[in-house]
């Protein structure tokens, strides 16, 4: 048993097919279908169930799997903390975000790490919060660009920014002509969110139960474009984060609210085990 045969095996497990499998493993699928059959046999158990329609893993298999991601991410975190060692600003960094943020951070963010450290190579994964905690105690992030606040005795927490919500309308809206607008004054309206398990719908849904706004039950967007998209129809109103605001749209209105405004805090988090604290500062410097 080798490394090699571990990514066969994962590669198989992500997949559900040998051939597929073999193309993104780079080998003929009989080598690969050889192999994994030897690892069956080493081992003295079937790891997969093989069919002419599908591959899936038994319920042994599935432990193995998830054994052999372990050691791969083990053996990952081997060569990072040898390339820090060796040079504290190189190698591969991965760093998360959450979609409402990701999409308005990383355009700008981007250049401004490769411009300042040419050696690091950049991996950005885009998934709700959640999951971004679990991978990073699990070694599979680096950091991460998470709404605060954050409580996990594994991570360290440092915020960032905050920023501030601004009500969307569509311009016939009564609101349209407003220049601030007080959150009390929404109390008989309705509001467009996001779906469950993004935290800018729990944030919203915040400022929703104190002021005593309602969700529009019949529609929850999938993205905060959506959300852009269904005002502009006039299917209803809606919080944009000031980030998300585009200079010069049209068919939309944003109006900021009265002080103290709503808002949401960005900070960055990693883990208190990383090796990369290094690059972890020069990212700090780049975002506050």
């Amino acid at each position: 048993m080798n490394l090699r045969d571990l990514q066969y095996l994962i590669a198989i497990a992500d997949l559900r097919n040998f051939s597929q499998a073999a193309n993104k493993c780079c080998v003929s699928q009989p080598t690969l279908s050889n192999q994994i059959r030897k690892l069956e046999e080493t081992l003295g158990v079937v790891i997969f169930e093989r069919s002419n329609k599908r591959v899936m893993p038994t319920e042994t298999g599935e432990q193995i799997i998830a054994l052999a991601r372990r050691v791969l991410r083990e053996v990952d975190a081997m060569h990072d903390v040898a390339q820090s060692a060796q040079d504290p600003l190189a190698g591969k960094f991965r760093l998360g975000a959450f979609p409402t943020l990701s999409t308005y951070i990383f355009p700008s963010l981007v250049p401004k790490i490769t411009a300042a450290l040419p050696q690091l190579k950049l991996v950005l994964v885009e998934e709700k919060t959640q999951i971004l905690i679990e991978r990073l105690k699990r070694g599979e992030l680096d950091a991460a660009l998470l709404a605060l606040p954050v409580h996990d005795d594994q991570l360290v927490v440092k915020k960032l920014f905050d920023d501030e919500f601004f009500l969307a309308v569509p311009p016939q809206h009564p609101l349209a002509k407003t220049k601030q607008v007080d959150q009390a004054a929404l109390s008989a309206s309705t509001l467009l969110l996001l779906e469950e398990g993004h935290c800018l719908r729990d944030q919203a849904l915040e400022v929703c139960h104190l002021v005593g706004m309602e969700e529009e039950q019949d529609f929850r967007a999938t993205s905060l474009e959506t959300l852009r998209q269904m005002v502009k129809a006039g299917t209803g109103i809606t919080f944009m984060p000031k980030m998300a605001i585009q200079a010069d749209e049209t068919g939309i209105v944003y109006i900021p609210f009265k002080k103290p405004a709503p808002y949401r805090t960005i900070g960055l988090v990693w883990r208190k085990t990383t090796a990369r604290t290094a690059v972890i500062e020069k990212l700090i410097a780049m975002l506050v």
